[in-house]
């Protein structure tokens, strides 16, 4: 793949996630807890037939070595797509570089940053791309 040339599967995967982010927040609206979303959304993407794993821990290796401390990703859909979900009244720019970090540590190409505290969810979807 070259640049932000995806796969169909991936694009496919992508609408889904972004689908499911509103059908939650047209639910739940903002103001609730992160983990509140957090658990939503993995619902709402299994009852779309989708494979989610949440909370998953992904091993940081660092010069060869294998250490003791992991990463935590938020949301893996279908083993390829990371979800960081985020309830905050303002997103931090650090969050987008940790999703990058989460991709490249991951060897993923595709992740979707969720912020559920805003007025128009679409307004809280950043799309990365690694």
């Amino acid at each position: 793949m070259i640049g932000d040339v995806l796969s169909p599967e991936l694009e496919r995967i992508g609408r889904e996630i972004v689908d499911s982010a509103f059908k939650v927040h047209c639910e739940l609206g903002p103001g609730l807890l992160e983990s509140v979303y957090e658990a939503c959304f993995e619902y709402e993407l299994k009852k779309r037939g989708l494979k989610v794993r949440r909370q998953v821990l992904v091993p940081i290796i660092y010069d060869g070595v294998v250490l003791k401390e992991e990463l935590r990703i938020d949301l893996l859909v279908e083993e390829q797509v990371i979800v960081e979900v985020k309830a905050v009244e303002k997103m931090n720019p650090i969050f987008e570089t940790q999703t990058l970090t989460y991709l490249r540590l991951s060897d993923l190409r595709l992740a979707f940053l969720i912020n559920f505290n805003v007025k128009l969810i679409k307004d809280g979807i950043k799309r990365i791309i690694r």
